[in-house]
């Protein structure tokens, strides 16, 4: 292979810190290969070789290094740093003599290397002798790291002076450099091991353990932990752990931004020391505690005791005092327990167990005590008045007054105001209950009084405009009235009056009760007046009848009489229409998908169901149909032998048809159907003798014959391709790919000739049903006058000439009658056709 030439630039340097091994030495060189050409941007494998006392000396150490050249074909390793072939890097004696470093190069990366030479390594790497000769002398370099397992004191000074054993110094501006620093490195450490630890053997002097002091905005001393802790200052007797002075700012801060600024605990069941004791002599707050947050300022809780307990002497003090100068609470009881209240007041003198008052407020927005119950889904009564003493006569719970009110406004001035603010709740806003045997007058759930000359003992008001609910229900499940009401004087019993839609008076009768919605009696024999009397002077209904039930068989209003005279008036219903308009009766089946009729009339006697006549040009019967139902419909039912209908005239000088049907829709004007065994769809008489009839299957007979607008007979084929191909006129030829199948002609003197696409056939002739749209056929005439495609390939066409196919797609030509066959004769023509172009003539169609 190639020699290769490494322009070799050895730059050596040892790298050495404290607890740093193995140490190492920088290697560069420059590879080319033999022709002197850069070996750029390639991986290379070099063996890095120390040998003593020569270039050919003895082999101390070896390693295998590898990397990449650069684009200048640079390549730098770390000597110490590869794979060791032979020996140990750090325990080479330096000092001893002088080294040479071998190297031998495999530009591919591999182990087929080329030896390139020896260089000798100069002075820089002696460098390492100082650490093991350590310099000499009374002093050392600087840094200097070591590490030694000996359980003594590995460094000591002592100091008979007044001066400072240890001073450690820092002019760093960088944050969180320590002038002195001590690490305990063991995870598991004693119980008292310290980086630093300060002991003050002095007993009667005013010595300090650790002393930390700061001229500026710092800390004296600073503790830090992320688990145990940052100080820790313990009393083994009467002396104080950790001891705080402040002559004017503050003897102790805790501060903390997730954890708990101070805990203080006692934790001997026995001791019965006040755990935190603050005192003060002076005018000042003795604990001040203040909180931003959502928190408790103070928060204090107990198993047997008080949680807080606030005792005063004095009658111008209290207990206890809370001030809420903004929106909070001034006090906030809270309990969990089932009997136990979490404010309790107690009276056992005269005075007031409870008294909640407003002082100096003027705004009407104070309120002097005030229950709630509800926040945060809770359950409960926000305010409970008993009375356990059955001889006591005190009312349990008095509310009075002197203002003047406002009724209608629950905010103004009531001696009491209820408000049941839920859309949703089906309670009470007051509810009075009284249990007692007695029916005495006043012993009432609910008992108003007007003792002035005006007022009202109650009123109820439902003040909603746009409400559904009763401003006043009365119920009893006893035998008694739900309402009693009597006026002793000329007033009503009962005055109702309505001033929007509703009803002045409504009764109704439940569903589970058999009882009448109304009842009306005069019990006086000579009183001429009506029962009930009912006017409107309004658009409205004068009296409005519902039987509100689906499966009821009753009648809303019925109306009898029992009279033998049919005068004119005597009905069970007599509605006259005074006006110029108006019903004299109407009846409406209002529901969409009733099935009940508006009307039914019905006699058991001989007279008509109905009987209707008009006097002037109206109609006797006049019917009509939005639906899809029948204007008028007439069946006899399965047992009946009268007519569904008829219809007569009886006037012979009346010149107007009997029966008159039009229509401007889609659909059939008159439909018969036939649904019996047997008889005619239909038969028509002249002077009553039968001249036509349509039998039960549709074939029609009429003994004077019948008469088509068309002019052809024609009947429905099959066409090969889409009908809309072909039009009138064509000339169409038998099919030979499909059945029943007819196309367009092609060929002259074509034996396969059927017939021409019909314009307007007087009959047409099919194998469908009647009903069938004839989708994909044409009408193909067949005998009769038909318009017809012709052309002068065949020479001009006279009257009479005989027809034959064209080599003209579906037209016809003038027959040679030399050349004419059995089947190629279409038929005659009836008129003349001398144009150069494709016409239409009229033709006596008859194949033959």
């Amino acid at each position: 292979m190639k020699k290769i030439l490494l322009s070799l630039g050895i730059m050596l340097g040892l790298f050495m810190g404290h607890a740093q091994a193995p140490e190492k030495m920088s290697y560069q060189a420059v590879m080319r290969n033999g022709s002197g050409q850069l070996l750029t941007n390639q991986a290379i494998a070099v063996k890095v070789s120390v040998l003593e006392g020569s270039p050919a000396g003895t082999l101390v150490y070896s390693e295998r290094l590898t990397g990449n050249t650069n684009a200048n074909g640079l390549i730098s390793l770390e000597i110490g740093g590869g794979t060791v072939l032979t020996g140990v890097f750090s325990s080479i004696n330096w000092p001893v003599g002088s080294y040479y470093l071998k190297t031998e190069t495999d530009p591919a990366g591999g182990t087929n290397y080329t030896i390139t030479g020896s260089s000798q390594l100069l002075s820089v790497p002696y460098a390492m002798y100082a650490k093991s000769a350590g310099g000499g002398g009374g002093s050392f370099s600087i840094p200097y790291t070591n590490t030694v397992n000996n359980a003594g004191t590995l460094f000591s000074l002592i100091n008979d002076g007044d001066g400072t054993s240890v001073e450690g110094t820092n002019n760093s501006t960088t944050s969180n450099v320590a002038a002195v620093r001590g690490i305990v490195n063991n995870i598991a450490p004693g119980g008292f091991s310290s980086g630093v630890r300060g002991i003050n053997n002095g007993t009667g002097g005013l010595g300090v353990g650790v002393y930390g002091s700061q001229n500026g905005s710092g800390w004296g001393v600073y503790g830090t932990t992320p688990n145990g802790l940052g100080v820790y200052g313990n009393s083994t007797a009467n002396g104080t752990g950790v001891y705080a002075n402040s002559n004017t700012g503050t003897g102790l801060t805790a501060t903390s931004n997730n954890g708990i600024p101070a805990s203080i605990s006692v934790f001997n069941n026995a001791n019965n020391n006040t755990a935190l004791n603050v005192s003060s002599v002076g005018n000042g707050t003795v604990v001040n505690v203040t909180t931003t947050g959502n928190g408790a300022g103070v928060r204090s809780s107990t198993a047997a005791g008080f949680a807080l307990h606030g005792i005063t002497s004095a009658q111008t003090s209290a207990g206890v005092i809370a001030d809420n100068s903004g929106n909070g609470e001034a006090v906030v009881g809270r309990t969990t327990s089932d009997i136990a209240g979490a404010v309790v007041g107690r009276n056992d003198g005269g005075g007031y167990g409870v008294r909640g008052f407003i002082a100096t407020n003027a705004t009407g927005t104070g309120v002097g005590v005030y229950g709630q119950v509800g926040l945060n889904n809770s359950t409960g009564r926000a305010g409970r008045f008993e009375n356990f003493n059955a001889t006591n006569l005190q009312n349990t719970f008095e509310v009075e007054s002197n203002g003047n009110g406002s009724i209608p406004d629950n905010t103004l001035g009531n001696a009491a105001s209820f408000l049941l603010d839920n859309t949703n709740s089906v309670g009470a806003a007051v509810r009075g209950e009284v249990n007692t045997i007695f029916g005495n007058f006043g012993a009432a759930g609910i008992f108003g009084i007007s003792s002035g000359t005006g007022g009202r003992a109650g009123l109820f008001y439902a003040s909603n405009p746009s409400g559904n609910g009763a401003s006043l229900i009365a119920l009893t499940d006893g035998n008694g009235n739900a309402i009693t009401a009597n006026a002793g004087k000329d007033g009503n019993g009962v005055e109702t009056n309505i001033d929007g839609a509703g009803n002045a008076l409504y009764a109704w009768v439940p569903t589970f009760a058999t009882g009448r919605a109304g009842r009306f009696e005069i019990f006086n024999e000579s009183n001429q007046s009506d029962v009930i009397t009912v006017k409107t002077v309004g658009n409205g209904i004068a009296g409005n009848f519902k039987v509100d039930r689906v499966t009821g068989t009753s009648a809303a209003v019925k109306g009898e009489v029992t009279s033998q005279f049919a005068n004119f008036g005597t009905a069970g219903i007599y509605g006259v229409s005074s006006g110029t308009g108006g019903y004299a009766g109407l009846f409406y089946a209002s529901h969409a998908t009733g099935n009940g009729p508006s009307v039914l009339a019905l006699t058991d006697g001989n007279g008509n169901g109905i009987t209707a006549n008009a006097g002037g040009n109206g109609d006797g019967i006049e019917a009509s149909c939005d639906g899809s139902g029948n204007a008028v419909s007439g069946f006899i039912p399965n047992f009946g032998t009268g007519r569904a209908g008829r219809f007569a005239n009886f006037n012979s000088a009346n010149g107007q048809p009997v029966v008159h049907v039009t229509t401007n829709g889609t659909g059939s004007t008159l439909l018969l159907n036939h649904q019996g065994p047997s008889g005619n769809i239909a038969i028509y008489q002249s002077a009553s003798t039968n001249v036509a009839r349509i039998n039960k299957a549709g074939r029609g007979y009429f003994n004077d014959g019948t008469q088509n607008s068309g002019a052809d007979v024609a009947e429905a084929f099959d066409v090969e391709g889409s009908t809309s191909e072909y039009e009138p006129g064509d000339i169409l030829i038998i099919s030979t790919n499909s059945d029943r199948t007819v196309e367009k002609s092609a060929q002259p003197y074509s034996t396969l000739v059927a017939g021409v696409y019909a314009t307007k056939p007087g009959v047409l002739l099919t194998e469908e049903n009647i009903d069938s749209e004839l989708i994909g056929k044409v009408p193909m005439g067949v005998i009769g006058v038909i318009p017809t495609k012709v052309c002068l390939e065949g020479g001009k066409i006279k009257r009479g000439d005989l027809l034959v196919t064209s080599s003209k797609l579906g037209t016809a030509m003038r027959a040679n009658p030399k050349k004419v066959k059995i089947g190629q004769v279409i038929g005659k023509a009836l008129q003349d056709f001398d144009q150069n172009s494709t016409g239409k003539i009229k033709v006596l169609v008859n194949i033959k």
